[in-house]
């Protein structure tokens, strides 16, 4: 009889698992996410992997990781360090052992340990363990021969069973946390759902790697749950960034009476929105991959004359080559959508990686006076709300709006409670009049919003030319008017600052803090740990964090001039501060600046805003 584990309830815990590139530690991170998400625990994830696309096994820049942060309240992190790290090879546990707290659990498959994959892990004995000072917990389990072993009987080759050795990994990571296996079994069946054998035999392989720590206790004496403490009723899901904005897309088309159309390039990381946005055509989603980047922004502003929802989506090098296009949008005042994925540059420059560096790139990166709104979702859930509100934004004052998110928030994720679409906000386009036909003009404007109105090609009595040369305020005629050109500009960027934006809210020690941290976009969760960690310790510290960066809030001014130190941190070298100076007379704030390409640890935070606390 096997004597059972006593189990340990948790708050939250912090898993990393980490192998080859073509290991699946992706699936395996989503599938353990997805189940923590689907009874009530709140998430957050962080899928790091390479660029190359296929390293050479067992290489040491060849390995992908995937944190997942679970809790029984809200999670705004993937956390700083992991309670568990699966590490799948050699170079996985190298290279990955500097992400585990010193008390962690460390899960290896001692058959990617032999002498080869040492070597190429540059590990210089046979006893990694020893050689790294490992002093945690070591699972030790030849987890490559127990899958072969397990899928003997399926007919299956040599190379097909080694994909299955991350269902097993995933398995014993699920009996360490006490987790109901059917949750992952629906998953894998609707995910192979084309290719049943490929589901039924990852399955057997996740109940294998469960039944091996039941039955052997996989050399720890405990196994832990973690409860949700408050459960809000509804339906859940695991959703990333990248889905969760494809989804806010779709429904404020749907919102608005709109077709949605997507004009896109491949580019990493945006792509996801692309492939997402395809598999909705019964909602009349219309998807174009197109040849380039240009054609990409140029087939969405085609279609936005013709009445659609038009989006593109791209990363930074993508906005460099649609800055053109985007200015004909601007020029033009057609509603577009454009979805600026952060990535890692300049050039090329790191596309798996996170930065916030295309800020400046958005306001001001393009020919002459362009003024454009620009939003900025906080989180991967938040991405609907923020896409929904670049659409609204779009559609209703007759502007492309930019969408920023990051690589960070776009492939990490959360658990999202499915909104009820009722409750959204209306989306109501600046259509023409009946009373406007035959005396239509394309740039008569609603005098106390400025927009412009919006007549439709095929509406009988509204005949217009719009295109990249300035037009008549008046006619809509071609014109080199110094004044007409002169107040065009004004008109254009006098409409972008009338947009209506919520005032930015002001967290934690709202009256009385010494020092208010300022951020934007997907450091949130990590500004808002550090500050709540600070509290905690009895420090004075509130946190200010921008959705909205064009136009800024109304109070913007107010809030930053409150408090007596206020320090700006950002994913770049001070663009943002740099922005707020240009904005707020007499301000001058400390900067917190990192281009690392990996997201802000709340513990480096802590100690640099205590720093400036202590000045």
């Amino acid at each position: 009889m096997v004597e059972q584990t006593k189990v340990t309830t948790l708050d939250k815990v912090v898993i990393r698992f980490s192998g080859d590139s073509g290991d699946g530690m992706q699936l395996a991170g989503n599938i353990f996410s997805t189940i923590s998400a689907t009874v009530g625990n709140g998430i957050s994830t962080f899928p790091d992997y390479p660029a190359d696309i296929r390293a050479p096994q067992g290489s040491l820049t060849g390995v992908s990781g995937f944190q997942v942060h679970i809790g029984s309240g809200k999670v705004f992190t993937p956390g700083d360090k992991c309670d568990v790290l699966v590490a799948m090879n050699a170079a996985a546990l190298k290279t990955q052992y500097k992400f585990a707290k010193s008390t962690a659990c460390i899960i290896i498959d001692t058959d990617c340990f032999q002498k080869s994959d040492l070597e190429k892990a540059a590990f210089k004995t046979d006893n990694p363990i020893e050689e790294m000072g490992i002093k945690q917990d070591v699972i030790a389990a030849p987890i490559t021969q127990m899958v072969k072993d397990c899928l003997a009987d399926t007919g299956m080759d040599n190379k097909s069973m080694l994909k299955c050795r991350n269902m097993f990994a995933l398995g014993l990571v699920c009996w360490l946390f006490n987790r109901d296996l059917s949750i992952a079994e629906n998953f894998l069946r609707e995910k192979f759902a084309k290719k049943p054998a490929i589901a039924e035999a990852n399955i057997k392989v996740i109940h294998a790697g469960f039944d091996y720590g039941h039955n052997t206790h996989a050399s720890v004496d405990h196994t832990y749950k973690v409860e949700t403490k408050v459960k809000v009723p509804g339906r859940y899901m695991d959703i990333s960034g990248n889905k969760a904005t494809a989804y806010g897309l779709i429904a404020a088309a749907e919102k608005a009476g709109l077709k949605l159309f997507l004009g896109s390039y491949p580019i990493t990381p945006a792509t996801d929105i692309l492939h997402e946005l395809s598999k909705h055509k019964s909602l009349g989603v219309v998807t174009v991959q197109c040849e380039d980047e240009i054609s990409g922004c140029a087939t969405a502003i085609g279609a936005s004359f013709a009445g659609s929802l038009a989006v593109t989506s791209t990363s930074g090098p993508g906005v460099c080559l649609k800055s053109e296009a985007m200015n004909l949008a601007v020029i033009t005042e057609l509603p577009l959508v454009v979805v600026d994925v952060q990535r890692g540059g300049p050039s090329t420059g790191l596309p798996t990686k996170s930065e916030q560096t295309d800020l400046l790139q958005t306001l001001f990166g393009r020919n002459g006076e362009s003024p454009i709104p620009v939003v900025a979702a906080s989180s991967p859930t938040h991405c609907f709300d923020a896409a929904y509100d670049a659409c609204k934004m779009a559609l209703e004052h007759m502007t492309p709006v930019i969408l920023l998110t990051d690589a960070f928030v776009a492939n990490g994720s959360g658990a999202w409670k499915l909104p009820e679409l009722e409750t959204y906000p209306a989306i109501n386009p600046p259509y023409v009049t009946p009373e406007m036909k035959g005396v239509y003009t394309p740039y008569q404007r609603n005098p106390e919003t400025g927009v412009r109105y919006w007549a439709i090609p095929g509406q009988e009595g509204y005949t217009h030319i719009l295109g990249g040369l300035e037009k008549d305020s008046n006619t809509g005629a071609i014109s080199t008017d110094p004044d007409n050109h002169d107040l065009m500009c004004r008109l254009r960027a006098e409409k972008i600052e009338k947009i209506p934006v919520p005032d930015v809210k002001v967290e934690g020690c709202v009256e009385d803090a010494d020092l208010l941290i300022v951020g934007f976009g997907g450091t949130y969760g990590h500004l808002y740990s550090a500050m709540e960690e600070m509290n905690e310790a009895g420090k004075k510290v509130a946190l200010a964090h921008f959705v909205h960066l064009n136009p800024l809030p109304k109070n913007t001014a107010e809030v930053l001039k409150r408090y007596k130190k206020v320090v700006v941190a950002e994913q770049n070298l001070g663009q943002f501060a740099g922005y707020l100076r240009m904005k707020v007379d007499e301000f001058v704030p400390y900067q917190y600046n990192e281009v690392k390409g990996q997201p802000f640890v709340v513990s480096e935070l802590v100690e640099a805003f205590t720093e400036i606390l202590n000045k």
